[in-house]
């Protein structure tokens, strides 16, 4: 059996609280990095992938556990990886060449040999003629390349990338997908193995030799299998289909426990959540997507409708997981159907659909559930939003904190259950809207 390069052994990421609570944002997970292998990194967005990308290079120390860069424990920052950044992260007065030349310098290359590795892996990723150019002279793609000559310089045994052609376009993303392949295949990169974070499923599918799924809150290990597939793969082949449509599962599901089809790992069956998540969708998309159903007979493959509307699974599977979490639609099999009570919201006026909405955040919302019953037992039927905040705040991280209760506002707000007045910071108990067909009183506004 081939040794690791990294092997990640009960590595933690924990945050201690004022208070003394911990919010864990990553569980203890052990991982290798196996030379000869693209290994590629899922999970939904905030679920703590970039955190356990920099604990592996050594970027960032675990609370618990420890990382082996070939048996030896990493005490500091590996100088055998490198990182390419979605961000580009260029230095806009450099040039191309000067910019590639940089980590060599940090690292005491004399200038002429730094120059001519410089220049060698620069013809290598195609940018041979535009030495002396400017980022600001360069596509995205081209910035992108810069990105990955200055990485592969300084020949690292491990290349990570994080999330590297998310910023891109669709064609551009594509055709340096294809090239990082042909580098790979063809052995012109000076790496032993690449591990990527991203979150679309059809990349690490085309990329990987080997997907790892991550669950969230905190971060843990949901599948990890191999994608036994030659390449370059043929998007379309019932294989490549079947592998996807395996990750949507995994990634729409957080308590399924299920083998990936031929593989010989097994999916591990995750500790429930601490506290419900909600997932970021906003109602425009929902309504949007319930409609998309009840026009489509009511039931839809998860693959086939991200591919239709041009979707990453970043974008549709937040809107899949809270149309699940109301009731308005059921996930089986990678198929996403729509349920009764969603059919009557897609079907329904206005009106009609902030109150099957209230009904739906009420009966199934634990936040909104809390924040309604708040409210009804105040005197004043008001409360600081801080009293929220501080209960989410003893489980999730202060960024997740903030989008948590966007969403809650968003949802709360929309289905009338509370109001918010942005000058006290109060959450107001909101006149509920009445059936369509009842008697109403208009109320009066304060």
């Amino acid at each position: 059996m081939t040794e690791p390069i990294i092997c990640a052994q009960a590595v933690e990421k924990f945050y201690v609280q004022p208070d003394g609570n911990r919010i864990e944002v990553v569980a203890p997970v052990d991982l290798d990095v196996e030379p000869g292998k693209i290994i590629t990194l899922l999970g939904p967005s905030g679920c703590g992938k970039s955190t356990l990308l920099r604990i592996l290079t050594g970027l960032s120390k675990p609370s618990s556990g420890q990382v082996l860069w070939h048996g030896q424990p990493i005490t500091s920052q590996n100088a055998g990886v490198s990182i390419v950044f979605q961000s580009f992260a260029l230095f806009p007065w450099l040039t191309v060449l000067d910019n590639v030349e940089a980590p060599l310098e940090a690292r005491g290359v004399p200038a002429v040999e730094r120059h001519k590795r410089a220049l060698r892996i620069l013809d290598t990723v195609g940018l041979d003629g535009f030495e002396s150019a400017y980022p600001k002279e360069l596509s995205g793609g081209m910035k992108q390349r810069v990105g990955f000559a200055r990485a592969l310089v300084v020949e690292p045994e491990v290349l990570f990338m994080d999330e590297p052609f998310s910023a891109l376009d669709v064609l551009t993303a594509e055709n340096l997908r294809n090239e990082l392949l042909e580098l790979w295949i063809s052995k012109k990169m000076p790496t032993s193995a690449i591990f990527i974070v991203t979150h679309n499923i059809e990349e690490a599918v085309l990329l990987a030799d080997r997907v790892i799924v991550l669950g969230r809150n905190p971060a843990r290990v949901r599948a990890d299998f191999p994608i036994e597939l030659p390449h370059l793969r043929d998007r379309k082949s019932p294989r490549f289909v079947e592998l996807v449509d395996y990750i949507y599962k995994i990634m729409t599901q957080p308590d399924l426990a299920l083998p990936a089809p031929g593989a010989t790992a097994a999916a591990q069956k995750p500790a429930r959540q601490k506290y419900q998540m909600i997932p970021h969708a906003r109602v425009g998309g929902i309504a949007g997507l319930l409609e998309l159903l009840q026009d489509r007979g009511g039931k839809e493959d998860l693959y086939r409708l991200a591919e239709d509307l041009i979707l990453d699974a970043e974008d549709l599977l937040p809107i899949v997981e809270a149309s699940v979490l109301l009731g308005f639609a059921t996930l089986k099999e990678g198929d996403v159907e729509i349920t009764p009570e969603g059919t009557r919201f897609a079907e329904a006026d206005i009106l009609t659909r902030k109150i099957l909405f209230r009904t739906a955040a009420l009966k199934n919302i634990m936040i909104l559930q809390q924040i309604d019953s708040v409210l009804h037992a105040k005197t004043d039927h008001s409360i600081p939003q801080d009293f929220f905040y501080d209960i989410l705040d003893e489980h999730f991280s202060q960024d997740e904190v903030e989008r948590q209760f966007e969403t809650a506002m968003n949802w709360g707000r929309y289905a009338e259950i509370f109001d918010f007045d942005r000058e006290s910071h109060r959450l107001v108990l909101a006149e509920p809207v009445s059936e369509p067909h009842s008697p109403t009183t208009t109320p009066v506004q304060s």
